[in-house]
């Protein structure tokens, strides 16, 4: 057996691919399914720059058990792994997904959990969410409720074990106001034909086109 992990160099990765060469070589993971959070692409790429074959045999994996644990919207998720451990890089990474219509899923440690769950309510929204920690093991358990619920459980008793972090998608957005809708078509209509201009206010709003271009050729005649 030769230890392959983030410390590992690319001496190793070389020595692995080219006992492929003539080798059966099996990458297996004491947790989960390899490469998942895991820097077993690297070899996986380099094995097939090299020209070796390649095959998968499904296995366990975590983030894709705690989707079905949590209850909440599984036709569409997206994998983050790990946050950054600072709270300004944590925070820059949720800002770019914060807009996603998708289940959200992490990979946390226990001391970490209190203050990542709380920056995900800061910067998602307090969103209902799942904290499945030590699946299919004999201290199994599922929290649910709202991110701010669970950062608050976190801090009263720090969770233990492998932790997934699931996060509902965003609720329906309000529909646009009035004034909103006005100001979008004025500012479409400085740089788009009336028709386009109703277009584009009508599939970023949501507001209804028919009405929009009728709107849109009285203000074309006062701008």
């Amino acid at each position: 057996m030769v230890p392959y992990h983030d410390h590992s160099d690319e001496r190793v990765r070389g020595r692995l691919v080219e006992r492929m060469a003539s080798e059966a070589i099996a990458l297996l993971s004491d947790a989960g399914t390899p490469l998942i959070s895991d820097p077993g692409y690297k070899l996986v790429r380099d094995a097939r720059a090299a020209g070796r074959a390649i095959v998968t045999i499904p296995g366990p994996c975590a983030a894709v058990a705690a989707i079905t644990l949590s209850g909440l919207p599984s036709d569409r998720f997206l994998f983050m792994g790990f946050l950054p451990p600072k709270t300004k890089a944590r925070t820059d990474i949720l800002a770019e997904v914060a807009s996603l219509r998708a289940t959200l899923l992490f990979y946390e440690s226990g001391p970490r959990c209190a203050a990542s769950l709380a920056d995900m309510a800061a910067s998602l929204g307090d969103r209902p969410a799942a904290l499945c920690r030590e699946i299919s093991k004999a201290y199994e358990e599922t929290l649910t409720g709202t991110l701010m619920d669970l950062s608050a459980a976190c801090t009263l008793k720090e969770p233990r074990g492998e932790i997934v972090i699931v996060v509902g998608p965003p609720g329906e957005k309000p529909p646009a106001g009035e004034d909103e809708v006005e100001a979008a078509l004025v500012e479409a209509l400085s740089r788009l034909s009336a028709s386009q201009a109703a277009s584009e206010v009508a599939r970023t709003l949501g507001a209804d086109r028919k009405a929009l271009y009728t709107r849109a050729m009285e203000l074309k005649g006062k701008l």
